[in-house]
This record gives C-alpha cells, structure tokens and sequence, in this order.
C-alpha cells in the first residue's frame, strides 16, 4: 500500500503531492483543506460507495474489451461519436488514484498535483478525450445542473489539465458516462439494470493555476483561515467548541 501523504512542511522543498480530492476540498472550504494537509486532521469519512466502484470496474473491463480490439464501444455508435478507447501502456497507472495516477509538477507551487481517471478516449487524428463514470439512481433527468455536481465539472477540468500538462493534444469535450439504476422493473431477480447515457461537458481549466496558487499560501500560513459560513463541518466543530465551553 501506499504511504500516506506526510503534513505539508512549509519549510520543506520537496515536491508536496497533491491530489485531485485535495483541490477538490479547498475549493469548497479552505480551512477544512487547512486542516487536513497541514494539522492531518481530516473529515469524517463517509460510506464507501461499493457499488459505485463495482459499476466502475465493469465498465473498465467493458470497454477494455474495445480498447484491445481497436473497436468503437456501442455507447460511441449510439452517440454518433467516432472515438474508440485509448490503448496506451500507461492507461493502468493512470487510473491508480492510491499509487499515482497522471501526475504533474506545478513548478511554482512545487505541488506534485495527481489524479486517477476512469479511461482515455481518443479520435481518429490522435486528440484525448477525458471521461469520467458515474453511477446513481434517480426518476430525475440526469444533467449537470445539480449544484453538487460542479465538483465534477472541476473533477473534469483537473484531469484534463493534467493530460496537457503531460504533452497530450486533449479535447475541451469531455464525457460523463452516467449508469441510472432502474427502479421501474417487476422483481429484483438479483439483478441491477441501468440506463447508460452519455453527457458531452466543455471544460474550462482556466482556474486550476489561481486556484493551486492560492492552496499553497493557504498551507504557508501560520494559522488556518476563517471558516466558511456554509460548510457544515466548520459549523459543527463551531458548535462543539461552543458546547464544551
């Protein structure tokens, strides 16, 4: 296994990594990242979403299939889209978000910034086309709207500016292939259907270099900044200070 990643020195000049969940968690509530990377001390843990991971590793195997033969995916013929999967040696540890994944070395923070993605498309001329999977359960039409769902909007320019980063000619079209469980079926008959679309996202990275600037004057100061008034784990570490005086 992976070691975990030491507290951020701000003394040290060794590359710091940084991962792709880490911008993630400063963009959202800096003191919270403040906490986490300089004081270890991080948020409570969540469930794990298994069956999530399982829908993800299906889908990896699906379209390896492809990627091996050199063929467009059913998803790619239904969508008009004349992409096959990306054979490339590396594709493997770019999808390890524990080990490495695609990594590049953003000089002026000297943050070694991460990320694992779920799989590479490519086009007949050699352009990258990110994609991400995501799995869930709604009667709702699926788009990305929902407010939550901006952190995959940033999940997607990330890697896309790390793959341009590392040299590769990259598409600003990225594509969520979203599975949606069916609820609508008679009986279970221990098996789970889903409806597979796919949603086309223009990315825009024109905020990872501010946004990575302002992560590491955030971990060089001396104290963590001020809590965000909306991120409920500041206000319930607010509350627990308050109630034990």
């Amino acid at each position: 296994m992976p070691r975990a990643t030491a507290p951020f020195d701000p003394t040290s000049d060794r590359p710091y990594r940084l991962s792709r969940s880490k911008i993630e968690l400063f963009t959202q509530c800096p003191q919270c990242f403040y906490l986490d990377r300089r004081l270890k001390i991080g948020r409570p843990e969540g469930p794990s979403f298994t069956l999530n991971n399982a829908v993800d590793a299906l889908l990896k195997k699906e379209f390896d299939v492809h990627r091996a033969r050199g063929s467009r995916h059913p998803l790619h013929e239904a969508y008009g889209l004349d992409l096959v999967p990306l054979p490339h040696e590396k594709m493997d540890e770019w999808r390890d978000a524990l080990r490495r994944g695609i990594t590049f070395l953003h000089a002026p923070t000297n943050f070694l910034v991460t990320g694992g993605i779920d799989d590479v498309w490519v086009t007949p001329d050699g352009e990258l086309v990110i994609v991400d999977y995501k799995a869930t359960s709604t009667q709702k039409v699926i788009t990305l709207d929902e407010s939550y769902r901006s952190a995959y909007k940033r999940q997607m320019d990330i890697y896309q500016w790390l793959f341009r980063q590392n040299g590769f000619r990259v598409s600003k079209t990225g594509y969520f292939v979203y599975c949606n469980g069916l609820t609508d079926r008679e009986a279970f008959d221990a098996k789970l259907e889903f409806d597979i679309q796919l949603i086309p996202y223009e990315g825009d990275d024109s905020w990872i270099e501010d946004a990575l600037l302002r992560a590491r004057a955030c971990l060089e100061a001396p104290q963590p900044p001020k809590p965000r008034k909306d991120c409920a784990f500041c206000l319930y570490r607010a509350k627990v200070a308050q109630a034990l005086g």
